[in-house]
């Protein structure tokens, strides 16, 4: 292959074109994973993405434009260790595709099973492909694999290192015996599997197609050109932003071992259009499951950036203007076997902290604090009906809650998380698939954050058990500290979880996190979820605005003095 770097440059309208075209072999590969996945954390809330990486590096080429954006910076480490992996075990072959849930090289959380394809063209490694997605349930201690009492990372789930599941074209059969042994719902595993294979197949399918039609050479130089201009866009931007040294740091409310909370901690410096990340005042690695592996912290700063940053793209590029300080052994670079399975409530902790320190470089371009939590849920058991006796069940789901509010209007009420683009299941879907009624489903009222922008509203699950008797796990944050508000707006209310047994309402020793609750029939779970933060000074909202918040019923009479009875 010839080096593309002396071929003459690309013109525009080419490069849009390209680029158009290998988004859309990314997007075509999400979109087989969703239409054929068997869990509907895949299928309905797209947990998912597929991209492009570079042959040597394995840095982000393209990403999906429907997968979760953690997983642009995660994906990039998986790649690599499995190219690692593949060097001690006579190279990447064509033909063979490699799957990992290893979570300190490869990033995220042991449900996140990763498929790395290397493409080849003529005999030579071209780039890889990758498929990333969560399985519904991959052994552990916890039905869904949200433990919030691991103490290592074998409580949690399984753990996969790089290994073979196709050579030369065929299925392992035995590594597939053993990932469906450690599973509690082994037709649910083949299913999203096959869909992840798939999805590599069609991508392969359609890249050779489109190198075919524009020369190899040609497609190298505009991806690498798509890489230099999201370094200098993303330059750009910094250098918007007035130069000096931002600080900020906010606190998860335990680790679920001990009541002690946890602070992440982040000093930012602006250097003309470079940008520092210095988390090195961040907690020390705990005992329980709200570490992270360094790969998922710089994916959780690459999600913050695009939020303040709307334009840049999902490549490498963009991190090539930012530098990062993340000592060993932090909560936020944590070793194995430190467990890692809550690693979402860590990363939007992460997020936090970087929209609060960006607010006092520029408050106009900021966000302020949304949720802060999936309220990872598991409800679990055995079905008693009719044909279906003994048969295991696990409801697994996460939950939305109020975005921050802005310098241009409010922040959106009941929205995803903004770690990802994943959507909340339908309340529709999960009960159609799980013995359980969603009793309530509604905006919770008076949970936004003050300010002259108000911030959105969190949300009101509670879900009621329609089995004889079932196992209750949640993994949740942002209980005993709020969104904050920024340029002077307040934060939104506390989350709140709370469970029914005998007659009785409760609440968990730990206040966001618990596992093994039992609920018999009729018995139920009740999730308040936060609202984001304000922006602004609430003398500042208009008239009009506060009468329609009062006609909509998002702010009730009395609403302080509701809010400081959630807190």
């Amino acid at each position: 292959m010839s080096d593309p770097s002396h071929a003459p440059a690309i013109d525009p309208v080419t490069l849009a074109v390209l680029r158009g075209r290998l988004e859309q072999v990314a997007d075509e590969m999400d979109a087989t994973l969703y239409r054929s996945a068997f869990n509907p954390i895949i299928a309905e809330a797209h947990d998912a993405c597929h991209g492009l990486y570079d042959a040597t590096t394995g840095d982000t080429l393209v990403q999906g434009k429907s997968g979760l954006p953690v997983f642009v910076g995660a994906m990039a480490f998986a790649v690599r260790a499995t190219a690692k992996a593949a060097e001690s075990r006579g190279g990447m072959q064509d033909g063979d595709i490699w799957i990992s849930n290893d979570a300190y090289d490869g990033g995220t959380h042991a449900n996140d099973f990763k498929l790395v394809r290397p493409f080849f063209r003529n005999g030579k490694l071209y780039c890889h492909m990758a498929s990333a997605a969560h399985w519904h349930d991959v052994g552990g201690a916890v039905p869904g694999n949200y433990n919030p009492a691991a103490t290592e990372c074998w409580q949690e789930a399984v753990q996969i290192p790089p290994v073979r599941i196709v050579q030369g074209g065929v299925l392992d059969r035995d590594v597939l015996a053993i990932l469906q042994a450690n599973t509690r719902l082994p037709d649910s595993l083949w299913g999203d599997l096959n869909g992840q294979l798939a999805a590599l197949e069609l991508g392969a399918k359609r890249l050779d197609g489109l190198l075919d039609e524009y020369g190899d050479d040609l497609v190298l130089q505009a991806l690498g050109e798509l890489r230099s201009r999201a370094l200098r866009l993303m330059r750009s931007h910094i250098a918007s932003l007035p130069d000096g040294r931002y600080s900020f740091e906010d606190v998860l409310d335990n680790d679920g071992i001990s009541p002690e909370p946890l602070t992440i901690a982040l000093d930012m410096t602006v250097s003309g259009d470079r940008l520092l990340l210095d988390f090195s005042r961040t907690s020390p690695q705990c005992a329980g499951p709200v570490n992270i592996s360094r790969a998922t912290a710089i994916a959780a700063c690459y999600v913050a950036l695009k939020h303040l940053f709307l334009d840049v793209p999902a490549n490498a590029g963009v991190l090539d203007a930012v530098d990062f300080v993340l000592p060993d052994r932090l909560v936020i670079s944590a070793e194995r076997p430190r467990p890692v399975g809550g690693y979402t409530e860590t990363i939007l902790r992460m997020i936090d902290v970087i929209f609060s320190a960006a607010a006092k470089a520029d408050p106009k371009r900021a966000v302020a604090q949304a949720y802060g939590t999936i309220n990872a849920l598991s409800i679990a058991g055995l079905r008693s009906d009719a044909g279906r006796e003994g048969q295991r069940w696990v409801m697994f789901s996460f939950f939305g809650g109020g975005h921050g509010a802005h310098a241009g209007g409010d922040g959106l009420s009941h929205g995803n998380a903004p770690i990802s683009t994943a959507t909340i299941p339908p309340l529709e879907i999960l009960e159609a698939a799980y013995p359980v009624r969603f009793t309530e489903w509604s905006l919770r009222p008076d949970s936004g954050g003050e300010g002259q922008h108000r911030g959105g509203l969190g949300a009101i699950y509670e879900i009621e058990l329609l089995e004889k008797d079932a196992e209750v796990f949640v993994f949740g944050e942002r209980g005993t500290s709020p969104p904050k508000g920024i340029a002077g707006g307040g934060p939104g209310a506390l989350n709140v979880f709370r469970y029914e047994n005998g007659g009785a309402w409760h609440v968990p020793p730990m206040v966001s996190k618990m596992r093994g609750i039992r609920l018999v029939r009729g018995e139920r779970v009740r999730l308040e979820t936060p609202g984001g933060g304000g922006w602004g000074s609430a003398a500042e909202r208009q008239p009009e605005q506060r009468e329609r918040d009062r006609a909509m019923g998002y702010v009730t009479t009395g609403a302080d003095a509701g809010r400081k009875a959630s807190e």
